[in-house]
């Protein structure tokens, strides 16, 4: 029996709800993966909720795991994935353990989701700022930013087409091979949002157009990253396959949660992604929307 593809996590964690971990080790775990992960913080809920309890975790304590498993020799992984983190010192032994690992797996991928904000506004210190701009984009072998990300990863301001594939240029630059939109407000026509994805360097490129739904879910970012990385491994990185399935995941999940809202109202309970209940669709998307090859 061949081992499955091993993936560190290293992103929140909620007991109640689906963002971060939460929202990533189940579809990798339905797609075929291994994962273990490790908690930048704990809360009782997400932030979209009236009252937030729990803890964080020290970048004292994220070495302490780690030790834990180099000892026990189970520290070896084929993909490193990253999303909240809210301390600089934390971020800077993310860097830390990637160099690690890397060593110990040269092919391991890092897909890095720098979350720091979204519609304009920054949700983590902004000292976190220049660590992922000088240290961490560099070493990132897939980044999936959204469209604020982007804006503030490369200061400048996104209002075209022209203008996001300038801002991921930069970002190969910076030494990322892959760079993926997850959403933009780039559409042709209203109510449609823009995906963009760039690799090798920016030689291949690639749109996708993504019917917009009348919600806003807490987590989808986190699915979107976790998902990508799952068919870009099934896939060989075969980008516009898995940019394909990925839209399709989340269409899916994000269909079934706004329907589950439109019967039972828009709470933050509610508006809890629906992972469970699409099963299914994660482990076998349904392609109705193709990417276009620029």
């Amino acid at each position: 029996m061949e081992n499955p593809p091993r993936v560190l996590s290293i992103q929140s964690h909620v007991v109640s709800g689906y963002v971060g971990n939460k929202s990533a080790t189940f579809p990798l775990q339905l797609l075929g993966f291994d994962v273990d992960a490790i908690n930048s913080v704990q809360f009782s809920n997400h932030t979209g909720y009236k009252l937030v309890k729990g803890q964080i975790l020290t970048d004292k304590d994220l070495r302490e795991l780690m030790e834990g498993l180099n000892t026990n020799n189970i520290d070896e992984y084929t993909h490193l994935l990253t999303g909240y983190v809210g301390a600089t010192t934390f971020l800077e032994e993310i860097a830390n353990i990637l160099k690690y690992l890397k060593a110990k797996n040269k092919n391991l991928k890092y897909v890095c989701d720098p979350v720091m904000g979204d519609n304009g506004q920054m949700y983590v210190p902004k000292e976190l700022l220049p660590i992922y701009k000088n240290t961490i984009i560099p070493l990132a072998d897939i980044l999936v930013p959204n469209q604020f990300e982007v804006e503030l990863l490369t200061d400048r301001k996104i209002k075209t087409i022209t203008d996001a594939w300038d801002a991921i240029n930069l970002l190969h630059d910076k030494g990322c091979g892959t760079v993926v939109l997850s959403s933009t407000e780039l559409g042709a026509e209203e109510g449609v949002l823009l995906g963009l994805a760039s690799t090798e360097k920016g030689t291949k490129r690639y749109t996708i157009e993504i019917p917009k739904l009348p919600c806003t879910f807490t987590g989808s970012g986190d699915l979107f990253a976790s998902v990508f990385l799952g068919w870009s491994y099934k896939t060989n990185y075969d980008i516009k396959t898995s940019l394909e399935k990925t839209i399709a995941t989340l269409q899916a999940v994000l269909k079934r949660t706004a329907g589950y809202v439109e019967v039972n109202g828009a709470t933050p309970r509610n508006l809890e992604l629906k992972l469970i209940q699409s099963k299914n669709d994660i482990e076998n998307p349904q392609v109705i929307i193709n990417a276009k090859c620029l």
